[in-house]
């Protein structure tokens, strides 16, 4: 079994103490790899070589910094079906639809790229003459980059391009259970020409140790994050120490309201794939249906075609729409939440049978839960998996109340065959996005919360590159 090291300050390096942790395959349990287990002492090394590097980086200009950036998009095109295998093996992707993700993140470095040379300071209005005053935006410094499990190729990339095309250096904490792809990154990033050594460093480990270490640690400027809701709150705390600057996408439970009317044969397109596509861990993902009790039961017919068409098995088995979920801890939450559910009163109207195949991995199945309530569990709490939680609802209920009434406040979405009844919900959803009869993310749309405990920030477009930048206000009196 292969024994990797992580990359600091431009090296290769085992984990101080030579501590280790075996990568597992979701999707038979096998052991792929030795990770290093780094430390507060490795965390630190990696910073200091991030301040180091930031000097240089910091002093490029923008034209040289974008560049880069392309050089390290055409790297991950080169290799990408290297990092799609991966994360087939080590998180579960079907290897087909992995392979999109990597030209996705490839396309992200290079869309950031070129949008970074769009960013400019602002002239303020002053009196008198012979003064001028602006702000001017400068990257923060060091950023601790801390990459959930998910989708841990394209949020490397979410979260490492416009950090590095702001002029930012980084230390990068992959995902424990996919901890190969991020050394993977690495190495593609190791050969890439213009990026001084330093400027990223990928150090593996668990969130307690090396997360903790790089939200404690003095010399580190900003922390992003996306993960649950939980975990944000304890880097939170950790990061206040030092008043760091922390963008979080964090947990949410996101409404979809299917109102009657709505066009189901274009509903199922986006809700069936979106909830069995990655088993349904998406952020952005289907938390709990509330459906209209006119086309309740067409609605939940229709959605248990979808299930039925999954074929769920071997990432890399061309036919394969959806492989296991990304470790055995989150099966049995998952599994977990099924359970408690049917014992809370909900009606298990669809789920596919495993097979003998199945049960050698952590294969959650495509599953429908019918007749649930607001208040069970499943519908009040973040599932993240191939499980629907479906509630019928009627022209009685309060519909922005129960939508409204979670702790998280990531997105909603609305079907309806009235889109003027399903704008009129728009301004009434406490959410930071809804998506009416669609789900669109596009390259040049914001995404995250700034809603309830669903996060601090936006990632992406415009507003996600100025997260990683802090204005400076300057005065000049440039003549008596």
């Amino acid at each position: 079994m292969d024994r990797l090291k992580m990359y600091i300050g431009g090296r290769w390096v085992d984990a101080e103490g030579g501590k280790t942790f075996t990568a597992i395959s979701p999707v038979d349990r096998s052991e792929l790899a030795l990770v290093p287990s780094a430390s507060p002492a490795d965390v630190d090394k990696a910073v200091r070589a991030a301040e180091k590097a930031f000097h240089i980086w910091f002093h490029k200009s923008q034209d040289e910094r974008s560049e880069v950036l392309c050089r390290i998009a055409d790297a991950i095109r080169a290799r990408a079906p290297e990092i799609a295998k991966l994360e087939a093996l080590e998180h579960g992707t079907p290897y087909k639809e992995a392979l999109g993700v990597t030209m996705g993140a490839a396309a992200k470095f290079e869309n950031t790229a070129w949008l970074a040379k769009t960013v400019m300071g602002d002239q303020l209005p002053v009196p008198g003459s012979n003064t001028i005053s602006y702000l001017q935006r400068e990257p923060v410094g060091v950023v601790g980059l801390i990459v959930p499990w998910n989708l841990p190729t394209i949020m490397i990339a979410v979260k490492l391009a416009p950090a590095l095309a702001m002029g930012n250096t980084c230390v990068l904490k992959p995902p424990t259970i996919n901890s190969m792809i991020g050394l993977k990154f690495a190495e593609i990033i190791s050969t890439v020409e213009g990026l001084p050594e330093g400027a990223v460093n990928i150090v593996t480990g668990s969130g307690s140790v090396v997360g903790n270490a790089i939200a404690t640690h003095p010399l580190v400027d900003m922390v992003g994050f996306t993960g649950s809701s939980e975990t944000g709150k304890s880097i939170l705390a950790a990061a206040a120490g030092t008043v760091k600057k922390c963008v979080m996408e964090l947990g949410g439970n996101n409404p979809v309201i299917v109102m009657p009317g709505a066009d189901l044969d274009e509903a199922m397109k986006v809700l069936g794939h979106r909830q069995f596509n990655n088993c349904g861990q998406h952020c952005s993902g289907l938390g709990r249906y509330y459906v209209h009790e006119d086309i309740h039961d067409e609605f939940v017919k229709r959605l248990a075609e979808v299930a039925a068409a999954q074929v769920v098995g071997d990432p890399m088995n061309e036919d394969t729409t959806m492989g296991p979920v990304t470790s055995g801890e989150h099966q049995r939450k998952v599994e977990g939440y099924v359970t408690k559910s049917l014992e809370e009163g909900a009606t298990l109207y669809y789920q596919q049978k495993k097979t003998a195949e199945h049960e050698k991995g952590f294969y959650v199945m495509p599953t429908i839960l019918t007749d649930c309530r607001h208040d069970m569990t499943a519908a009040r709490e973040e599932i993240f998996g191939p499980v629907a939680v479906i509630i019928k609802y009627n022209d009685g209920d309060d519909i922005r109340f129960l939508a409204n009434d979670s702790p998280y406040g990531l997105c909603a979405h609305v079907w309806t065959g009235d889109v003027a009844k399903g704008m009129e919900l728009i301004d009434d959803l406490h959410v930071g996005a809804v998506f009416v009869n669609c789900q669109m993310l596009q390259e040049n749309q914001p995404w995250g919360s700034g809603v309830k405990e669903s996060g601090l920030g936006k990632e992406g477009a415009i507003m996600g590159l100025l997260e990683f930048t802090d204005q400076k206000l300057v005065c000049v009196k440039y003549r008596k």
